[in-house]
């Protein structure tokens, strides 16, 4: 099965993609960020492995309350785009950094209403921003990474800001780490969790780390 979503980034070394110039200052206690980039159940596992992420909550926003569920939100039609709320601790990862591994892993920020097969409106590129720092920033960082040439096609990632943000059903929650062999996952989140533990493995829990690690103990072994 190939790959439903194609992601030029997952070719692109970690070093081409800047560290932003622009941050929002480090803070105490838990903060949000909602973001939308494809299918919320691999992104979800993207942001799940970081360290710093408390938690990650597949949901849906940009729509009504009436038509925030899966089976009206995969119409098309319903103004919703699936998102995951993203709950860090900025003290031990800050919302810069969650930016970067949000365009350059967790989705390609250049496919306009679409992520590979996965078409329509729900599938967009986002961030709903909750404050306008979110939005300053984000603005920042999408500049940046168009000036750097990252990307041989502009971003097109919108910036929506969050009415509301409605979870999802309780069958899309953690699901690739539910259904690790499921085909879909095996063909999207896996080559997205590879990127991530190779090009950000000073970024991830140490439960990934050590897996990514005893993943290549046999390497030299023969």
């Amino acid at each position: 099965m190939t790959s439903s979503c194609s992601i030029p980034g997952l070719n692109v070394a970690r070093s081409r993609f800047p560290e932003p110039e622009h941050d929002l200052p480090a803070a105490e206690g838990e903060r949000r960020v909602v973001l939308a980039g494809g299918c919320f159940w691999c992104v979800e596992a993207v942001f799940l492995a970081m360290d710093g992420v408390n938690r990650v909550e597949s949901g849906y926003a940009g729509g009504s309350q009436q038509t925030a569920n899966y089976e009206a939100v995969c119409t098309g039609s319903t103004g919703h785009a699936e998102v995951v709320a993203v709950h860090y601790d900025p003290a031990r990862v800050s919302f810069g950094e969650l930016l970067r591994v949000f365009f350059s892993v967790a989705h390609d920020p250049t496919q306009l209403n679409r992520q590979g097969n996965d078409r329509g409106t729900q599938y967009r590129s986002a961030v709903f921003y909750e404050t306008p720092e979110q939005k300053q920033v984000v603005e920042s960082y999408i500049r940046q990474l168009d000036e750097a040439a990252v990307y041989s096609q502009p971003l097109v990632t919108a910036l929506e800001p969050l009415e509301a943000f409605y979870p999802a059903e309780s069958q899309h929650q953690n699901f690739a780490a539910r259904n690790p062999y499921q085909p879909y996952i095996m063909a999207v989140a896996a080559p997205k969790m590879e990127k991530l533990m190779g090009g950000f493995g000073d970024k991830l829990k140490p439960e990934y780390t050590d897996a990514n690690s005893n993943s290549h103990a046999g390497d030299n072994l023969a």
